[in-house]
């Protein structure tokens, strides 16, 4: 939040809170949106939206009478659903003089550190000139092994990227609650809670619709994530043009994980939130994104240094190396404990297997991994 009082929020809409059951946009549910967010802007918010529904929206076109489940058919419907997407929001936006900005991503453009720098780069110049960016995967090219496997992941991966006070879940349920509310009227819903517990992570169920890909759990999984990386998040329902203002005042049908203390909450009835500061836009690639090159293991004294004191790495705590990598690589560290953490590695894996060999030869560079470039884990921070 600066220092006007206004939020960086990123709102992530699913299939369908935005498809008919048939397929095909549903014209009132994209307009009841649009107008949401418009509410937001209005504020002088700065709204990222990212938004599913390209295959949902295309695949009647193709023949289908269901949602398709090969890639090539998804891929297509993609293709033509994406522009019947901008086409609805560009017409739906320009009633309120908005403008917006489409943006495709996949796998390879967080893995690759310039083209993450880029793309951070890109959207924070569209919101300084009040442009709403709209973020789909690119479903038209994704393959398995580039996909981020529901749009909750990626809507919680560009929160962080670009800092955001809140990030917002948009789905057809009310929140979070203790059993499918579906199938048992007793089912109480969690109103607030501090962080993502493994009770939440067994109560958490499947997909809710066949129009989408992603249902509770991979909400919750989301949630982690984005908390992790210093962001809060609510998890609700969309009923009315004021919904996501009635969130960030507090009064939001759902459930808000995380701390919320910037906001007018009752917290009362919630366990106390663990303060998490934003984590760098570098070291959230590091940490969620990069490709582990190596592995360097270290004694006692070199993990006590990292964890206790925040040190840098130093060559003389390193007992061994594993791998071929270059310098500026990303890789892993071992303390006796287990895994501690990864960071970018300022030797190449011959140079510093040398150095441990012999601690008098010449070092180009006093550390190994500089604090700046290091990540602690499992939490980011």
């Amino acid at each position: 939040m600066n220092q006007t009082g206004k939020m960086r929020i990123v709102v992530k809409v699913g299939s369908s809170s935005l498809a008919k059951k048939q397929g095909g946009c549903d014209q009132q549910k994209m307009s009841l949106l649009v107008d949401a967010i418009a509410a937001l802007r209005g504020e002088g918010h700065e709204v990222v939206l990212v938004s599913s529904g390209a295959v949902a929206s295309g695949y009647c076109l193709l023949g289908y009478e269901q949602r398709p489940r090969t890639i090539v058919a998804k891929q297509a419907a993609a293709a033509i659903g994406q522009s019947i997407l901008m086409e609805h929001y560009s017409a739906l936006f320009a009633a309120y003089n908005y403008h917006i900005a489409q943006i495709l991503l996949t796998r390879s453009d967080f893995s690759n550190q310039e083209r993450y720098r880029h793309a951070f780069q890109t959207m924070s110049l569209l919101l300084s000139r009040n442009i709403t960016p709209i973020i789909n995967e690119n479903d038209t090219v994704s393959v398995a092994e580039l996909t981020f496997g529901d749009n909750d992941m990626l809507g919680s991966l560009v929160a962080g990227m670009l800092h955001a006070d809140i990030y917002i879940i948009l789905t057809d349920t009310d929140g979070i609650y203790n059993k499918d509310p579906r199938n048992n009227p007793d089912a109480k819903r969690f109103d607030k809670v501090a962080t993502i517990t493994d009770e939440i992570k067994a109560v958490a169920g499947g997909s809710g619709s066949s129009l989408g890909t992603g249902g509770m759990q991979s909400k919750v999984i989301a949630a982690e994530t984005a908390l992790n990386v210093g962001t809060r998040t609510f998890i609700g329902r969309l009923s009315s043009k004021d919904s996501l203002l009635h969130v960030i005042n507090g009064t939001g049908e759902g459930t808000y994980i995380g701390d919320f203390g910037g906001i007018n909450l009752d917290t009362s009835t919630t366990h106390a939130a663990e303060k998490r500061e934003s984590v760098s836009t570098q070291k959230q690639w590091i940490a969620l994104h990069s490709a582990i090159a190596g592995r360097l293991h270290v004694d006692a004294g070199a993990q006590e240094a990292i964890q206790q004191r925040k040190s840098s790495l130093l060559p003389a705590g390193i007992t061994s190396v594993e791998g071929d990598f270059s310098q500026g690589d990303v890789v892993e560290v071992y303390a006796p404990t287990g895994l501690i953490g990864r960071g970018v590695c300022r030797y190449d894996s011959e140079l510093l297997r040398q150095i441990i060999s012999d601690p008098q030869r010449e070092k180009p560079f006093t550390e190994a991994i500089h604090r700046d470039q290091w990540v602690s884990l499992p939490h980011l921070i």
